[in-house]
């Protein structure tokens, strides 16, 4: 996926995109930034922070309360 996006982009850059390569690469762009988003996710799952009264909870737990 990463060498198609990459092929599109030095396309773009050089001659232009076709409208069907313009939304090809918009699908790409689309579904490997929800790859990245699901990796960082489950990286956070698996951080834990130290709470001030000394209780360790996990990151998004923890998060989720400085948000209310």
């Amino acid at each position: 996926m990463i060498e198609r996006i990459n092929e599109l982009a030095k396309k773009k850059k050089t001659e232009g995109l076709t409208e069907v390569e313009a939304l090809e690469q918009k699908e790409l762009y689309k579904k490997y930034l929800a790859e990245i988003r699901g990796q960082f996710s489950k990286t956070l799952d698996n951080v834990s922070v130290k709470e001030s009264d000394g209780r360790v909870v996990p990151f998004k737990e923890a998060y989720s309360k400085k948000g209310q």
